[in-house]
């Protein structure tokens, strides 16, 4: 992971807090020449000249500063994913939600305030497609002096992305004028390399040597754009025994099922002959609408004398639409619930919400073309809302009282009751375009019900909560219906901060809302994202000072530059 440390040296302070150290960062955002699939003359914009970014490391309780110096072309924001930021959504990081965008030659001090969260986590852009480079792991240790609830002998970083042929900002500004679909990635890489699948790759592919006998960490993190994926190893079982920030109990499998914004903690014990074994990451397409069905490829390989030569062997993978194998997988997780890392599932719900995730069409504007589905353009909504992003930060105008930037209007249910995932051909798809908050009182016990339909391009979509972890208590196929409330896990359910809802099905999940503040809750998708497949949750102040929003920053970017 030496090559991940990039620029991100960090000055600790020599002294150490109750909450643990002080760490600092710098991120210098900047346009750098990448050589890949033999493009030339090619920038892409990246932090500190690294793809994938500069890993931050630090442990459970530690206070991490970043300095984000923007030297790029445009305004820019990042995002700590996973970290929930008790009480300090400032520096949380989508755009127009909790921040405007960093002018270009300007700088932002942004603060991390981990608590609860261990394992792997990552950061990225959040503003327009930038995220598509400029992304890097966040590995949080467990505290001085106590355990992994696990052994190994060595980790490493995985970090999954897709490569654009083109500038990504001018890829879904151009979609979103003309309504159509965006640019495919052209390929997939491994710790920025696409491997030896593609033409003109070189060759080039990821290499983890290994020794015979020894256990492996892999932490692995999908930053991908659009596509979701399947991943092994050849002959070797994985053990899942982490997934965003938290501890799973061990799950022995053959494959994993990952989708963007999620990140898994595996083991794997090199415990076969000694040779070359691909890594691949092949993509889950469970949709209609376009996809890019390439794969990418490293290598796992022994270290000890044999034929280096011979080409690896490759893992027997589900194939591209294999449903069943996606969604069994992910019903298989279970938190660890141990006496050192205990689950506390919300079991008083006082607050029931659905929300129904559909992709939508709008009408053409008049006087214009527009190459969505017959004519129209590409749409998305959660409970019939398609977000629309003011123009300045909602967190700022919630904190200053600020009238007609957002409505405090999302509703707690879907607008009408229909067959959500059964027949809609009659139903029209065009969705409300507005900014509407769901507004939450502090220490509520929620539960929120998403529920998948078959309006436009259906598909499984992951869904990402900021400012929570969420215990993902039941899912399903078809319709969500009360009687499978009986059949919640309530135990053991993984504590995650994005989840897949089943294409044309429904998935559970509970939290406390014990953290106040201005929080985005949005499809991982990034092209179901931009077309409106978000909404924001306001968690009001409690009554007791260390129950309220803690105060801004001395300076935040303004919201008058672009």
């Amino acid at each position: 992971m030496g090559t991940f440390l990039g620029f991100a040296v960090t000055a600790t302070l020599l002294f150490c807090m109750a909450q643990g150290k002080v760490l600092f960062y710098d991120f210098v955002v900047n346009e750098t020449p990448i050589e890949m699939l033999c493009e030339t003359n090619r920038s892409v914009i990246t932090v500190n000249g690294l793809f994938p970014g500069p890993e931050i490391r630090a442990h459970k309780g530690d206070t991490i500063y970043v300095n984000v110096t923007n030297l790029g072309p445009y305004g820019i924001t990042i995002h700590w994913h996973g970290v929930r930021q008790i009480r300090y959504p400032w520096s949380d990081g989508p755009e127009y939600v909790t921040q405007c965008p960093i002018p270009t030659n300007s700088s932002f001090l942004q603060k991390i305030k981990l608590t609860e969260e261990e394992g792997t986590l990552w950061w990225h852009a959040h503003s327009d497609w930038s995220r598509a480079t400029i992304h890097g792991p966040i590995i949080i240790l467990p505290v001085n002096d106590t355990n992994y609830p696990y052994e190994f002998d060595d980790q490493h970083t995985i970090v999954i992305s897709e490569w654009y042929a083109r500038d990504t900002k001018d890829i879904i500004d151009e979609a979103l004028a003309s309504g159509g679909d965006p640019d495919l990635s052209v390929a997939y890489t491994i710790n920025g390399q696409p491997g030896d699948s593609y033409s003109c790759s070189n060759g080039s592919a990821y290499n983890i040597t290994v020794v015979q006998g020894k256990t492996y960490l892999l932490r692995i993190i999908h930053s991908g754009l659009n596509e979701e994926m399947f991943f092994g190893i050849a002959e070797h079982n994985l053990t899942v025994v982490g997934m965003d920030g938290a501890y799973l109990k061990p799950l022995n499998t053959e494959y994993l099922m990952i989708t963007p914004g999620q990140t898994m903690d595996v083991l794997v014990t090199a415990n076969q002959a000694l040779g070359r074994y691909y890594m691949v990451f092949s993509p889950f397409v469970d949709t209609t609408a376009p996809s890019n069905e390439n794969v990418t490829r490293g290598i796992f390989q022994y270290n000890g004398t044999y034929n280096h030569s011979e080409t690896p062997v490759l893992p027997e993978l589900p194939g591209f639409t294999n449903k069943s194998d996606a969604g069994n997988f992910t019903i298989q997780l279970r938190s660890l619930n141990s006496e050192e890392h205990p689950s506390t599932v919300p079991a008083n719900i006082t607050r029931n919400i659905t929300i129904t995730v559909s992709v939508n069409q709008q009408p053409c504007p008049a006087n214009q073309t527009c190459t969505g589905p017959d004519g129209s353009m590409h749409s998305a909504s959660l409970n019939n809302i398609s977000f629309s992003a003011p123009s300045i930060s909602i967190l700022q105008a919630y904190y200053n009282n600020l009238l007609g930037v957002y409505n405090e209007t999302f509703p707690d249910e879907p607008p009408f009751v229909f067959d959500y995932t059964g027949n809609v051909s009659a139903l029209g798809e065009a969705a409300n375009v507005s900014t509407e908050v769901l507004m939450i009182n502090y220490n509520e016990e929620v539960e929120i019900r998403f529920q998948g339909t078959n309006l436009g391009a259906a598909e499984n979509h992951p869904m990402h909560l900021h400012g929570y972890s969420f215990y993902v208590v039941g899912m399903g196929d078809g319709n969500f219906s009360d009687s499978y409330v009986s059949d919640y896990n309530l135990v053991d359910p993984p504590y995650v901060n994005t989840v897949g809802l089943p294409k044309n099905g429904w998935t559970s999940i509970r939290f406390k809302a014990d953290n106040p503040g201005v929080w985005f809750m949005h499809c991982h998708l990034e092209r179901h994202a931009s077309w409106g497949m978000d909404t924001v949750l306001i968690v009001g102040d409690g009554k007791l000072k260390h129950q309220k929003v803690y105060p801004p920053p001395s300076y935040m970017p303004p919201c008058t530059v672009s």
